[in-house]
């Protein structure tokens, strides 16, 4: 199956690897993005019914700055269900985020140039 999306699945960890409690950075022409499992936390080596409730969050922002350096208000967040399914959609989110205020992230980038 093509990935037609701007910001391709093949860019993020597979959604296994969010059970390490590594949130995943990237950013694309002007906009920065995160996603995560919350709570961060290694579950990796827990039994799957042990781990308690989680969901994906993904966040977008403006450059320059990084995550923990963005006022939280500045930063766009939602939450998915900690699912396959899930992670699909966060990442349709994001890119869905990036076409939508893409005057935003453009305005921003050229800023950067």
């Amino acid at each position: 199956m093509e990935d037609n999306r701007l910001i391709k699945k093949s860019n993020f960890f597979n959604f296994n690897h969010y059970n390490y409690g590594e949130a995943y950075f990237g950013s694309y022409k002007g906009m920065r993005y995160r996603l995560a499992r919350n709570p961060l936390k290694n579950v990796i080596f827990i039994p799957i019914d042990q781990r308690g409730e989680a969901h994906l969050e993904a966040s977008v922002w403006s450059e320059p700055y990084a995550y923990a350096m963005t006022d939280k208000d500045k930063i766009t967040t939602k939450e998915f269900e900690f699912t396959q399914d899930g992670f699909d959609k966060a990442i349709d989110w994001i890119n869905e985020q990036y076409e939508s205020r893409i005057s935003e992230w453009k305005e921003e980038h050229s800023i950067l140039d």
